[in-house]
């Protein structure tokens, strides 16, 4: 057993998760102290009813507090509640047959913004499923900004016409490229004073986008599978940096699906932000959009004053929605 030899209440944040039990913290100072969690915190935890099913008992971007012990280890007694965190459905256990098998996998916690990164090509670029992390961002209530990365690969490009319609909504969306240095900078000035996650599919260049604003860095960047034309993981967990006293970012692992967890059929519509003004004057609060007489949201889309492409998501989405559960 180690001895404790600080008795004050010390603080630090996850910023990296090494395995089920052992967890990286950064201090007020910014030193790297490894911790394990305290048995009582995992006893407690495993007695609750709405437990995580596949997550950790803490997220990046998570705030502890801990025991120092005199080797310089740590030991986790208490998780800070939550400002906010980004999650999705977790990926289904292969030979799993009970019902609530996806439940809920945190990403990381106290975010500020949300980078969503998407590719022209090698991936190529799927407006569905940026939706789909859209709406888990906006659940969450964060603020994000999009990216459509490798604009140096376009061969009869509609980037112009994604940026357009997602201008047209309210959200930020930056057309760029690693290899011709575009718009590097207008993704660089939006990260101060921030706590920023980078998230996406595998392959968009998350890391190659990081690497190029902060050299430094030197994250592990990889290729596109030739066979699959999907990207390869480079980066296995979450990881956050720290720029500067005030500017973290949380560099993610590519991701080959998202579905957002935790949304119920009714409350979907909330997360297309275009849908609201129409929505609310519907002929049936209970309006889902699909199908109903007087929907004015489908109105809306037959006047183009909603894009078909947004609708299609959303009516795709609503589709697969599930009730979870939690134990």
């Amino acid at each position: 057993m180690y001895e404790v030899f600080c008795e004050k209440i010390i603080k630090g944040i996850i910023t990296k998760i090494e395995s089920k039990d052992h967890y990286v913290l950064a201090d007020e100072t910014d030193e790297i102290i490894r911790c394990t969690i305290r048995g009582k915190l995992k006893k407690e935890f495993n007695l609750k009813k709405d437990k995580l099913y596949f997550t950790d008992f803490a997220s990046v971007g998570d705030v502890v507090v801990y025991d120092l012990n005199k080797d310089g280890t740590g030991v986790i007694n208490s998780i800070e509640e939550r400002r906010n965190y980004i999650s999705r459905k977790a990926p289904r256990i292969k030979g799993a047959s009970y019902r609530g098998e996806r439940l809920e996998q945190v990403i990381a916690a106290n975010i500020d913004k949300i980078f969503i990164v998407t590719s022209v090509s090698e991936p190529d670029f799927n407006n569905k499923t940026l939706d789909r992390f859209i709406v888990s961002a906006e659940s969450s209530d964060l603020d994000v900004v999009i990216i459509i990365n490798k604009i140096d690969l376009a061969v009869n490009d509609s980037s112009q016409k994604w940026q357009k319609l997602y201008n047209d909504i309210g959200y930020t969306l930056l057309l760029t490229s690693v290899l011709s240095v575009i718009n590097i900078d207008k993704i660089k000035s939006q990260l101060s004073g921030n706590k920023s996650l980078f998230w996406g599919q595998s392959g968009v260049g998350k890391s190659s986008i990081l690497n190029k604003m902060y050299p430094g860095l030197n994250l592990k960047i990889g290729d596109v599978s030739q066979h699959t034309s999907k990207g390869i993981h480079t980066t296995v967990t979450s990881r956050m940096i720290s720029l500067d006293k005030n500017t973290f970012v949380i560099d993610t692992p590519g991701i080959r699906e998202i579905d957002p967890y935790g949304i119920k059929k009714e409350d979907l519509s909330h997360y297309f932000i275009e849908f609201e003004e129409f929505a609310d004057q519907c002929k049936f609060n209970t309006c889902t959009h699909q199908h109903e007489p007087g929907c004015e949201v489908i109105a809306a889309v037959e006047k183009e004053l909603i894009s078909a492409e947004r609708h299609d998501s959303y009516l795709r989405i609503l589709g697969t929605i599930e009730d979870d559960l939690n134990f």
